[in-house]
């Protein structure tokens, strides 16, 4: 007899609701009304940061969020099958986007993977995510986001994988598009109400 425990590490706050752009005194402060209220649906999945450098790209919002799965026999102090996962988030605005600037951020994702994931048997999948808060989303990058799924084997999947995903967000003009598998969507559309907490990790990877 078997069963599944899910434990979100680093989660911060009881309530599981994204519903909500209500601020929580765990987001940090922004200089701006957008990544406040994104901040405010985030916080319940995420440990947040603001103002974050990575390899000389400044970033307003970070997130991180890890999730340890493992499976036990009869009590949880016979376990075994111990997985771990994670996603870090990063949010920017700028003044445009190109199709160009994407294959930067996904080229940066793949560095990243190569420097910060620790690949062991334990490790089940890790996500980079970039979003990008632009004042209007051309065409050309509608279409190369929606039809985006970058993901890697480590070792033939021996030691997970690793994908990174994309976001691109209008709010002025309350558009956004993301690539296949996320739905981060939802998190940055702060015009749509969230009556579903985004999923994240839990239901996207178990």
């Amino acid at each position: 007899m078997t069963d599944d425990e899910e434990r979100p590490a680093g989660s911060q706050g009881e309530s599981p609701g994204m519903g909500t752009d209500e601020r929580s005194e765990d987001v940090p402060a922004w200089d701006d009304d957008y990544f406040e209220r994104v901040g405010a649906r985030l916080v319940y999945n995420y440990d947040l940061e603001r103002d974050r450098a990575v390899a000389g790209e400044r970033f307003a919002l970070y997130g991180e969020m890890e999730v340890h799965t493992r499976k036990h026999f009869l009590h949880p102090a016979l376990s075994y099958a111990e997985h771990e996962a994670a996603e870090h988030l990063f949010a920017a605005r700028r003044d445009g986007v190109r199709v160009a600037d994407l294959e930067r951020y996904v080229d940066l994702g793949h560095d990243l993977a190569e420097e910060w994931i620790e690949a062991d048997e334990e490790h089940y999948g890790t996500d980079f995510s970039f979003a990008l808060v632009v004042p209007e989303i051309p065409e050309a990058v509608r279409s190369f986001v929606s039809g985006f799924k970058d993901r890697t084997m480590i070792r033939y999947g021996y030691h997970g994988h690793y994908e990174v995903n994309l976001v691109v967000v209008a709010p002025e003009a309350e558009a956004v598009v993301a690539s296949r598998s996320t739905d981060l969507d939802r998190a940055f559309a702060v015009w749509s109400s969230a009556e579903k907490e985004s999923p994240g990790l839990l239901e996207r990877l178990f």
